[in-house]
């Protein structure tokens, strides 16, 4: 992992980014991160979170938070 990524969170997250996963792009694809945790890192490709983002907009998630 490069410590270059530059790592965005959701206005949504939060005032202090508690409730926050941050987001950001290197060589090998996407990687993840949550902010109380930035050592423990996920990579996905372009498409799977693409396609993930979808089902979020969908509301296939929704009862993980409900």
């Amino acid at each position: 992992m490069s410590a270059s990524i530059k790592w965005q969170k959701s206005s949504f997250s939060g005032g202090g980014g508690e409730n926050c996963i941050e987001v950001g792009h290197e060589p090998g694809g996407i990687v993840m991160r949550e902010s109380d945790d930035p050592g423990v890192v996920i990579t996905t490709s372009p498409a799977k979170l693409a396609a993930f983002i979808r089902g979020v907009k969908a509301g296939e998630f929704d009862h993980f938070v409900n």
